[in-house]
């Protein structure tokens, strides 16, 4: 699961467009949008296992070659939206093989079962202070 961008960038495919929004004159001559394809089948950073659990948590993001898609167009510059791009990617993977730590189930310690049964006194002698009392 060691992976870092250097080795990513290895892997990756790039297209570039033009983007919209800010830039002025420049985003009309100057392709910095960037489109960055991981295929992740054909990937020899990550065991079979990896890929399969890959696969099945990022189905949604998979484009219909398979691919794994990642835009991005914040920057006016080509370079740095490439690499926001790759950085998105990482944490994208990073996050799709995080396992959780499975929770052990324990029991509640004396103390707690105490201060428990303690807090269920003063609500019950809370309500019975409550009640009208009808002995006249």
């Amino acid at each position: 699961m060691n992976f870092t961008n250097a080795d990513l960038q290895k892997e990756v495919t790039y297209k570039t467009s033009r983007s919209g929004g800010k830039g002025g004159q420049n985003v009309n001559k100057v392709s910095s949008k960037v489109e960055l394809l991981f295929a992740i089948d054909r990937s020899v950073l990550f065991s079979e296992d990896e890929k399969t659990l890959l696969l099945s948590k990022l189905q949604s993001r998979l484009n219909k070659d398979a691919y794994l898609q990642v835009m991005c167009q914040q920057e006016r510059s080509q370079y740095l939206n490439k690499e926001k791009a790759l950085e998105k990617l990482h944490r994208i993977l990073t996050r799709a093989l995080h396992q959780p730590k499975a929770r052990k189930a324990t029991k509640p310690g004396k103390a707690m079962i105490a201060a428990r049964l303690a807090n269920k006194k003063i609500q019950a002698a809370k309500k019975q202070n409550r009640k009208r009392n009808f002995d006249d």
